[in-house]
């Protein structure tokens, strides 16, 4: 809970990215379509991932996993930000704060795992595939698939406690166009050790700790690769780990920069386009890569169309 000289704050305003009242309506229209391409192109992926039997693999279970995840994180920060672009005073309740810093944070965790988990997929199928459907088996997927989420979420609990049980001395604007840490931590005037402590253990955890684990088994993925005999087998090899690696840096990338570069160096104005990019053009950005990428996919995607049609 927020305190506001000894009453407890009930509610923050919002500054978003601009107050130009012509380029809020454009920036309405623009996230509008984006957030529409979204919900369009993951749910899409889902679709055919759960109708089509081919498709009934470990790697398109946890595409479908991440594709999930992509339309709830968006819908949890899109929707918000553009009916903000249409309103003069932008508030959002306490519990509308608390219940957004949550879903966004804690999903953007399940993310960071669950693309570890794409990796080692991709590691058993190329270095191990005499082994590939036992080491990951149905059962097997969907354990690991719930301990993901699990993980994410949970982790994330602390952390969103410790963050609105700091004393903001009557300040409630967020310069922002959500609800983040850091942004409540800069409105803050009370002691912020320990969320500064939490941050310092939780976030390089989940963003250091995976981005190392899968550069590490890209590593022995990519030397598998290369033993293999003819340039046929290693350009399917290849192929099917592209997308994913692709996906990876898109994702590590952005939020690296943003949490761990200190805010105090840099522009305000400059952390939001950032934001804007891994909250938005992200989730996006998956199912353009997987299916344009992944004949598998398209094929697949005719199928349930004709179906339906």
């Amino acid at each position: 809970m927020a305190w506001n000289n000894g009453s407890m704050v009930t509610e923050f305003i919002l500054l978003g990215l601009t107050n130009n009242p012509q380029l809020q309506v454009i920036l309405f229209v623009f996230f509008l379509i984006i957030y529409l391409m979204i919900i369009t192109g993951n749910t899409f992926i889902v679709i055919v991932a759960i109708k089509e039997p081919s498709l009934h693999t470990p790697m398109y279970f946890f595409l479908a996993n991440l594709s999930s995840l992509d339309i709830i994180y968006s819908t949890s920060i899109i929707p918000r930000m553009l009916r903000d672009f249409l309103s003069t005073r932008k508030v959002i309740s306490l519990g509308e704060c608390v219940t957004q810093m949550y879903v966004s944070l804690g999903l953007a965790e399940v993310e960071c795992i669950l693309l570890g988990v794409m990796a080692y997929d991709r590691f058993v199928a190329i270095c191990h595939p005499l082994h590939y459907m036992t080491t990951m088996r149905r059962s097997v997927c969907i354990k690991i698939a719930t301990a993901t989420w699990m993980c994410g979420l949970c982790l994330t609990i602390p952390s969103v406690i410790a963050v609105f049980n700091v004393d903001l001395c009557g300040r409630n604007e967020i310069n922002h166009f959500e609800c983040e840490i850091p942004e409540l931590i800069s409105i803050s005037c009370g002691d912020t050790t320990v969320i500064d402590l939490l941050n310092l253990t939780i976030g390089p955890l989940l963003l250091v700790g995976p981005s190392i684990f899968i550069c590490a088994t890209y590593v022995r993925i990519i030397r598998s690769v290369l033993r293999i005999a003819t340039s046929e087998g290693r350009r399917k090899a290849f192929s099917t780990c592209s997308s994913h690696i692709m996906v990876v840096i898109v994702l590590y990338g952005l939020p690296m920069f943003s949490y761990l570069n200190p805010r105090s160096n840099t522009d305000p104005g400059t952390v939001k386009i950032y934001t804007l990019f891994y909250t938005t053009l992200t989730p996006l950005f998956n199912p353009i890569v997987y299916t344009l990428r992944n004949n598998e996919i398209i094929t697949a995607l005719k199928k349930v169309t004709k179906k339906v049609t």
